[in-house]
């Protein structure tokens, strides 16, 4: 009887959770039975005081419902999720990347692309005669366009292709040429407002141009503007007779881009290849060419403003052009940073024959040349100062004021004198540039691999192509979890609330508060400083900053920043003192560690302990303290 009466006990609690959530949408989030319902009973479990639940934080919760998250588990503890990807990626809102099918289709007429996405193109424009295949807002601000060229254009014959603003503004891009154009004879293949404004532009061009005759390929306005990611050119235009390849304006202020041309143009006859534009005005650009016009016949290779105006960045040629015949190279105003990068030179050149020419003019410093040939190298006006680092001082005084705005937008970093009631002062862009997604329940999350050890294990578990977009980011931010703490710095990698709560109350202790900007109103324009509240008084204190890595699921690099004071204010517009925003900052006491080439000193115009250094939270990121 005791049992029945038990049993029946439950079943009416279980009814009238069923009764109050289905008409409650408020009481609905606080469901024991779903991941943010369990969120939000282990805050006030472990979080000890009375302030409002942080709303922005609990909307990240996973929105599997009940039902759903117990199905995820068992699949995880099965190794099994793989199985089910789509479903679990749609249903815990990731960040996955689109399956695509194989297309068969030959596509012999013209074709006009517009407002089209996530294709494979299988055998397109084989053995096509002229026409033109013209590409216009091609996957333009998606958020992962994935597409695959695949013997596109090959054996052509004057046949042109167009790609205008292809995959703009996307956020994590993947595109694929293999075996593009190989084989065509004529024709031309044009690149323009190719993945500009992107955020993490992945971009393979395999076999690209191979054993092709007379083709002109030309990549304009490329990569512009763009935000980490790579581009590869393996055996690009390999073989090919009379090949011109241009690019101009490519990777213009980008930050953090790294390039590699693989066997390019290698035993080509009569390639001509232009790089103008390359690279300016970038941040820490990365650039390697392996083999590049290696045995090659009569090739042309001409770098003008190359990597001009760049921060630092690094470029590597080896065995560039060796082996060659009447090679000429050409470096015009090469690698003029303002703050020197690295170039390495090996085997430039060497074994080359005829009457090969290679001509620095106007390069810059901090370079190492290893077996080079050693005749018909030419250096004209090259840069010939210590590369000693500039002092962060000088450093910061010898870029000019545009190059500053560039680097260091206007607003991200200032002084704390700042934080004073009535100050107007430039508000940065607080958007946050991530793709949007949740995180994992912690039932889930303890149940799939996270070492750059087990990188295979979790490319099966997403489905991640060799060397992708997929493995790249996360394999990334695996290793900037696993990196070794800076001095006096603790760190966690987050991927579920629940770990984050744990992660913030070991630091401070079960009595704290998370923090962050209400919106992104205001973001780039002047802004007026309303009524300032110093936390914990104004005085200096410890807090834990929150920050989003790129990873499938939503995942936080979080860590503790001692020697802090954090404040927040009301943000006004400077004309009608009208409210527009909430803001909060943390000024950062102690910069002892921080690099000379740090931003803050460039735009701020000192150097590390020298200054304090504030910063506003973005959107999505928080900071979390000691609460009032």
């Amino acid at each position: 009887m005791n049992k029945q009466l038990t049993l029946f006990c439950l079943f009416i609690l279980f009814s009238s959770f069923s009764v109050v959530y289905a008409g409650n949408a408020v009481a609905g989030e606080k469901n024991p039975f779903t991941p943010k319902g369990f969120a939000i009973r282990y805050w006030d479990k472990e979080i000890r005081n009375n302030l409002p639940k942080p709303s922005f934080l609990l909307s990240k919760a996973s929105p599997l419902s009940a039902v759903d998250a117990a199905a995820f588990v068992k699949l995880a503890a099965g190794n099994a999720l793989s199985t089910r990807l789509p479903e679990f990626c749609s249903a815990a809102k990731l960040l996955c990347f689109p399956e695509l099918g194989a297309s068969l289709e030959k596509h012999d007429k013209d074709a006009n692309f517009a407002v089209y996405n996530d294709k494979n193109f299988t055998n397109y424009g084989t053995d096509r005669p002229g026409g033109l295949d013209s590409f216009k807002n091609y996957s333009e601000g998606e958020n992962i366009p994935v597409n695959d060229f695949r013997r596109y254009s090959r054996d052509s014959a004057g046949h042109k292709d167009s790609f205008l603003s292809y995959a703009s503004e996307g956020n994590v891009v993947d595109q694929s040429f293999h075996t593009y154009g190989a084989g065509a004879t004529g024709g031309a293949g044009e690149f323009k407002r190719y993945s500009n404004q992107v955020n993490v532009p992945d971009l393979r061009f395999t076999s690209y141009s191979d054993d092709a005759n007379g083709r002109t390929q030309s990549f304009s306005s490329y990569s512009e503007d763009g935000n980490a990611g790579e581009q590869s050119f393996t055996s690009y235009g390999k073989n090919g007779n009379g090949p011109n390849h241009e690019f101009t304006s490519y990777g213009t202020g980008s930050n953090v881009v790294g390039s590699g041309f693989s066997n390019y143009a290698e035993t080509s006859n009569g390639s001509n290849d232009t790089f103008k534009g390359y690279g300016v005005d970038m941040n820490n650009p990365t650039n390697t060419f392996t083999n590049y016009a290696g045995g090659g016949n009569g090739a042309t290779e001409s770098f003008a403003n190359y990597r001009d105006q760049a921060n630092v960045g690094a470029d590597s040629f080896t065995s560039y052009a060796k082996g060659s015949n009447a090679a000429n190279v050409g470096f015009n105003n090469y690698g003029k940073s303002f703050n020197e990068g690295t170039d390495t030179f090996t085997g430039y050149a060497k074994s080359a024959t005829g009457e090969t020419k290679v001509g620095f003019k106007g390069y810059g410093v901090n370079n190492t040349f290893k077996e080079y040939a050693k005749e018909g190298v030419s250096f004209a006006m090259y840069t010939n100062v210590s590369t000693t680092m500039l002092s962060s001082s000088s450093m910061a005084k010898s870029v000019s004021g545009s190059l500053v705005k560039k680097w260091v937008e206007p607003g991200k970093f200032f002084r704390e004198k700042m934080m004073k009631e009535g100050t107007v002062m430039p508000l940065p862009d607080l958007k946050d540039k991530m793709p949007e997604r949740s995180f994992l329940p912690r039932s889930i999350l303890a149940k799939l691999p996270f070492s750059t050890s087990k990188i295979s294990e979790l490319k099966q578990l997403f489905k991640a192509s060799d060397n992708g977009s997929m493995e790249k980011m996360m394999r990334d931010s695996l290793q900037e979890c696993e990196r070794v703490p800076s001095p006096g710095e603790t760190k966690r990698c987050v991927g579920s609330i629940e770990d984050m709560i744990d992660f913030a109350t070991s630091v401070l202790g079960r009595n704290v508060a998370v923090r962050t900007t209400q919106n992104v109103n205001g973001s780039k324009k002047n802004v007026m400083v309303g009524q300032v509240k110093g936390i914990n008084g104004g005085k200096v204190t410890q807090s834990v900053s929150c920050h989003q890595s790129l990873f499938p699921y939503l995942l936080y690099y979080c860590h503790s920043v001692p020697k802090v004071r954090v404040y927040e204010t009301d943000l006004l517009d400077p004309n009608t003192k009208a409210k527009i925003n909430h803001g909060v900052a943390i000024c950062h006491l102690d910069t002892s560690d921080w690099s000379p080439a740090h931003g803050a000193f460039l735009s701020l115009g000192s150097g590390p302990g020298r200054i304090e250094v504030c910063h506003w939270i973005f959107e999505n990121d928080m900071t979390w303290t000691i609460a009032d």
